[in-house]
């Protein structure tokens, strides 16, 4: 079973891409978040990598593939789908809103929220409370945490030290922009402590030690 891909967009479908990864070209489904900021990468940053979820049934033969840029992320997915009525493609359309605010939707049970997304009523959005408020209060700090990734809630005066480790990741150790930015955010969600360079890079390699 296919769980994780790492590879270039060849080109972009209207509800997901094909990935090329190891001579082999996978079409996947992505939610719209995710295929407008890919859209939005510079042509010469294509390189990408995504946990992927793997769908076949009897009822759906034909394997479908759907790729998520975290794992959370795609807990979240295999969360949501587990609300009656909510298979994985209509979930994979649903989530256009980070899953941050979208657990803290359902926990607050905001119905006007969840109608708003892509294919949900307001009978789906009761059956989405009524399944899940009190099962995904541990997703909401997701968005704080992203949002830290990206720079924006580092200390006062503390560089993007993600970015500092990344460059020496591709720049002198060889690795891909896909692979380092993984190894950054793992790094990242096993020690939430990380204030330094120095110990971001002895968490990236804890594991080689």
């Amino acid at each position: 079973m296919i769980g994780y891909l790492e590879g270039t967009i060849l080109h972009f479908n209207s509800d997901g891409i094909l990935l090329l990864a190891g001579s082999i070209g996978y079409e996947i489904l992505l939610n719209p978040q995710v295929v407008a900021e890919l859209r939005s990468l510079d042509a010469n940053d294509s390189n990408i990598s995504l946990y992927i979820y793997y769908h076949q049934t009897e009822r759906q033969p034909k394997p479908v593939l759907i790729g998520f840029k975290t794992l959370e992320d795609k807990n979240f997915f295999q969360t949501f789908i587990t609300v009656d009525a909510i298979g994985p493609m209509k979930a994979i359309k649903a989530m256009s809103q980070p899953i941050g605010k979208m657990a803290n939707a359902i926990e607050k049970k905001d119905v006007t929220f969840l109608t708003a997304l892509s294919g949900i009523g307001k009978r789906t959005a009761q059956k989405i409370i009524a399944t899940l408020n009190g099962k995904v209060e541990k997703f909401i700090a997701i968005t704080d945490h992203e949002q830290s990734e990206n720079g924006t809630q580092m200390p006062d005066g503390m560089p993007d030290i993600g970015q500092q480790v990344e460059d020496v990741l591709i720049d002198q150790l060889g690795h891909s922009q896909a692979s380092a930015k993984r190894m950054i955010k793992e790094a990242f969600e096993r020690d939430t402590t990380i204030s330094t360079p120095e110990e971001l890079f002895d968490e990236v390699f804890q594991e080689k030690k």
